[in-house]
């Protein structure tokens, strides 16, 4: 069921916002998925998912290895029949504002604020579709 990525219904949005473990696709070189565990936020006035990770990870080693910097991504969580995807352009971010909006992000939806990082990015998805039952 696809939903709009800027306008969400509430019921979509409020499953975004509770405590979920999700997954976090991206295309390694080759072209095969990598897929793990993550925490994931949804900005949807933004039209942006951000993940926070160590710079050094593969997730973020698959995105900056993309052309152009860049690789689609997908976000998903499930819980039961209620599940959400979200996909778009994912690109990597290190500027300190990036990160630290990343953080108070994660820290409001999971309810704890990460140890801190130097080498803490964030992988931010332009999304451009949405879909899910919720």
């Amino acid at each position: 069921m696809p939903h709009d990525v800027l306008n969400p219904t509430p019921e979509y949005l409020a499953f975004w916002r509770e405590r979920h473990v999700c997954t976090l696709t991206t295309p390694r070189p080759d072209g095969t998925p990598h897929v793990v565990p993550v925490g994931v936020t949804y900005d949807p006035e933004a039209g942006l998912a951000r993940v926070i990770s160590n710079k050094h990870s593969k997730k973020v080693r698959n995105v900056l290895a993309a052309p152009g910097g860049g690789a689609r991504a997908a976000v998903c969580q499930m819980e039961g029949r209620r599940w959400a995807t979200l996909e778009g352009r994912a690109v990597i971010r290190t500027d300190e504002a990036s990160v630290a909006e990343a953080v108070a992000r994660y820290a409001e939806r999971y309810g704890r604020t990460p140890s801190p990082n130097p080498d803490r990015v964030v992988l931010e998805i332009a999304l451009d579709r949405a879909m899910g039952r919720a």
